[in-house]
């Protein structure tokens, strides 16, 4: 019987290119979909792009263009991003696909039945960048604008119909939901600002425009579209084929897991989409993890301040391993990490070069000199043999929970000082020594050895997927062993079976440059 999980990333606002922030998220959840592949889940990873709004409707009428096909291409860059990035998404959701516009017809009917949509008049401040309303306490003066002080987004006053969401009366629902469910917003930071948000009060949610015209129509109303963030919401659901709710996709992976989503869109994951879902009499999905802020020069990433990073040149100029290593790493999944590319060339250098790459290619260099390039049978294992696999072993269960609790950090920190500690047993085990005068406990070195590097490699498999996956075809390792389970078991190698050629997995990068 199959495990299912289910992992979102935030679907993408495709009003320009892809940055660095882009990257981060995808490569989070790709990272946590791969591990629970290897632990023998069933997943499901969505992402896309969200193609609807007022912001989308102003950036293809300045570039001349029709918004349909505006996002035809810009989003075709987003999809492209996912080969890039070397992710292993299961589907990529557009918001003006037919499947998504069914789901969100459903939902708005749904709430319209429940009682808990009416028509009224909106005024207020509106960021047209964020697609998002603002209360007077939220935004200030700057630059003779009024802006969002969480964004830094221009806000504007509009005064037009709009049709509102009964969000007040969730209120205590809501709070009473996160005081029951003390995991559903990650990490605490993020749900302790959530929490006093909900606690100073909800205003019903204007959620309709008849400003502008792209975006799904209201049913019944066709001058109304919908808002943006109603409509975005619900692809998580529209993948699954809802409003089938007797269909296996749905029935198999709804409520999600998890939503990885920044910290900048936790209001709309955490306080709009689970009112939503209560009034439509839907599940809630388990968790939503909302990850900082990937900062250049210690600031938010903005088209407007010309400080975007570009992870295609990062990765054009370094590798996207070496990318998503770094970024797993050295970015506290909860906080803000800023990139800095001497960090990047000195973990490479340190971390994957000196480190792993040069542990697998020393033992298997020596291995083909010295074992006619097969894998030495165990025998006579020592306590120190025995002692360095257990280790590694014992901290399985314990690497597991890190992952379900989103501590992505401290996983690969713990697979590193193992890395290390390979390393260490290697030199002081000194195998090389022992050609001539003990080569029984020569090849009892090396089993040991390889056997460890197994174990870190599969580890390391959802973090750098492209070089543990060379690594594990040299020891004749099939896709299918690669798991947690393989991890387990202590004799799983095919000695009669060569050592495939490994080629130098990372290349040293000359800090100079």
């Amino acid at each position: 019987m199959f495990k299912n999980f289910y992992i979102t990333t935030p679907i993408y606002y495709p009003s320009g290119k892809p940055h660095m922030g882009h990257a981060y998220s995808s490569i989070v959840a790709d990272v946590l979909a791969r591990f629970k592949r290897l632990e023998g889940y069933n997943v499901l990873f969505l992402t896309g792009t969200d193609e609807h709004g007022q912001k989308i409707q102003k950036e293809a009428e300045k570039n001349n263009k029709e918004p349909k096909i505006f996002c035809d291409d810009i989003s075709e860059t987003f999809r492209k991003l996912t080969k890039t990035l070397n992710l292993s998404n299961d589907d990529f959701i557009r918001t003006t696909e037919s499947r998504h516009l069914k789901s969100v017809n459903e939902i708005w009917n749904r709430l319209i039945n429940s009682g808990d949509i009416y028509l009224d008049k909106y005024s207020g401040w509106y960021s047209v960048s964020d697609e998002a309303y603002y209360d007077e306490e939220e935004i200030e003066e700057k630059d003779g604008n009024k802006v969002s002080k969480t964004s830094g987004s221009i806000v504007e006053w509009v005064e037009e119909e709009s049709y509102f969401f009964k969000l007040s009366k969730f209120q205590k629902r809501l709070l009473d939901y996160y005081q029951k469910n003390e995991d559903f917003i990650l990490p605490r930071s993020r749900k302790n600002e959530v929490v006093k948000f909900v606690e100073k009060g909800l205003k019903d949610l204007s959620i309709s425009r008849t400003s502008f015209s792209w975006g799904i129509p209201v049913p019944e109303n066709k001058k109304h579209v919908i808002y943006v963030w109603l409509d975005a919401l619900t692809n998580y659901l529209s993948a699954l084929n809802f409003p089938n709710i007797d269909d296996k996709k749905y029935k198999s992976f709804w409520p999600a897991d998890i939503h990885i989503i920044g910290k900048d869109i936790l209001r709309f994951h955490a306080v709009y989409w689970p009112a939503f879902l209560f009034a439509a009499k839907l599940p809630l999905p388990k968790r939503v993890y909302g990850h900082g802020w990937i900062l250049s020069d210690d600031k938010k990433m903005s088209k407007s301040l010309g400080n975007i990073l570009d992870p295609i040149e990062v990765i054009k100029d370094f590798g996207i391993d070496q990318l998503r290593y770094y970024l797993i790493k050295e970015v506290s999944l909860g906080n803000d990490g800023s990139i800095s590319m001497q960090n990047l060339k000195n973990c490479i250098n340190n971390d994957l070069a000196n480190n792993y790459g040069n542990l697998c290619q020393r033992v298997f260099s020596f291995i083909k000199k010295n074992c006619s390039n097969k894998i030495p049978k165990k025998n006579n294992l020592k306590d120190a043999d025995i002692k360095l696999i257990k280790n590694l072993k014992d901290k399985v269960p314990e690497l597991i929970d890190k992952i379900n609790n989103q501590n992505l950090n401290e996983y690969i920190k713990t697979i590193v000082n193992f890395s290390f500690e390979a390393n260490k047993y290697f030199n002081d085990s000194e195998p090389w020594a022992l050609k001539t005068k003990n080569p029984e406990r020569m090849n009892a070195i090396l089993h040991t050895i390889l056997e460890q590097i197994k174990n870190i490699s599969i580890l390391l498999n959802p973090i750098i997927p492209i070089s543990t996956k060379k690594v594990l075809d040299t020891i004749n390792l099939s896709d299918k062993d690669i798991s947690i389970e393989n991890i387990k078991k202590d004799d799983f190698f095919d000695y009669n079976l060569e050592l495939k050629n490994l080629d130098i997995l990372f290349k040293k990068i000359d800090n100079d440059n």
